[in-house]
């Protein structure tokens, strides 16, 4: 299946897209075109948790993209290929022996070359895709707009971070950016650039599961909440530091622990709607987890 069999299909499809500066590694799209999608209208892209469940995230998508006519895309880095957080998370800044590996080889550029290549297949529009992540999916969006920028992305949503890379020269990436061949510049760039930090207010337990338990990780609080508040509260005291807009966008969402599905809701009715869903809308259910 070719990119562009996509304006011919509605519904769920799964096709195969190659990075060419990872030779060997096999990315998955996982899409739905909704039956009122066509090139010109929105689209989301959806990165997937630690499970490597880009499926099911464009599945948590999928009323979303009938109702206002959407196309989801859910680029899949499976684990056999891109292990271990270090592999995606972390989008392969450093190599096995820790040294920081050349920036084009690191996977956040996925993303931006997918749509790229959607757009040269006239699948897709320009100026007219956002994306969401969710737990794993969020650290891997903060540190691709912390590292490459926002790209062609309209909009960026990190919900539910099991922990961040501060905006700070003075901690080495992954807890923060030094090392990464970032200046103080590119600091003002990120925090000027309107990324929109989500967290569920019941996601706040210190022995969740899943939750990144490193030293690093717990300085910033015991719970993904705490972790997303305090990263929140850094970035707008460094944009004060350094004499610079600050256009970041912090929610909170009741009632949603770390529940990929809820908060995708969340996202789907902020973008779509203007407003954050009520909860019967979110669904939320107890004790989800949904990495």
């Amino acid at each position: 299946m070719t990119l562009k069999t996509l304006l011919d299909r509605n519904g769920r499809n799964a096709i195969p897209f190659t990075f060419d500066r990872q030779p060997g590694r096999g990315i998955i799209l996982h899409t739905y075109k909704s039956a009122g999608y066509a090139p010109g209208k929105d689209v989301v892209f959806v990165q997937h948790g630690m499970l490597r469940n880009g499926d099911e995230y464009r599945d948590f998508w999928i009323p979303a993209a009938d109702r206002h006519d959407l196309l989801i895309v859910a680029p899949t880095f499976p684990d056999a290929d891109f292990k271990g957080a270090e592999n995606y998370n972390d989008g392969m800044v450093r190599d096995a022996g820790g040294l920081v590996t050349p920036p084009s080889s690191w996977i956040y550029h996925v993303p931006a070359l997918v749509a790229a290549a959607l757009v040269e297949a006239g699948v897709i529009t320009e100026g007219r895709v956002r994306i969401f992540g969710h737990s794993a999916g969020s650290q891997f969006l903060h540190r691709m707009v912390s590292l490459v920028g926002f790209g062609p992305f309209k909009a960026v949503a990190a919900a539910n971070a099991g922990w961040y890379s501060l905006p700070t020269l003075d901690k080495p990436f992954p807890a923060g950016l030094a090392e990464t061949g970032l200046a103080e510049v590119d600091l003002k760039r990120l925090l000027e650039t309107p990324l929109h930090v989500m967290a569920g207010l019941k996601d706040c337990e210190a022995t969740a599961d899943h939750l990144p338990s490193q030293p690093e990780a717990i300085a910033q609080g015991p719970g993904r909440l705490q972790r997303a508040r305090n990263y929140f509260a850094k970035a707008k005291a460094a944009a004060e530091r350094l004499d610079c807009g600050f256009n970041w966008q912090f929610t909170e969402v009741p009632d949603v622990a770390h529940d990929g599905r809820a908060m995708s809701v969340a996202a789907a009715g902020i973008w779509f709607e203007g407003r954050l869903p009520d909860p019967a809308q979110l669904g939320a259910r107890p004790n989800a987890v949904v990495a």
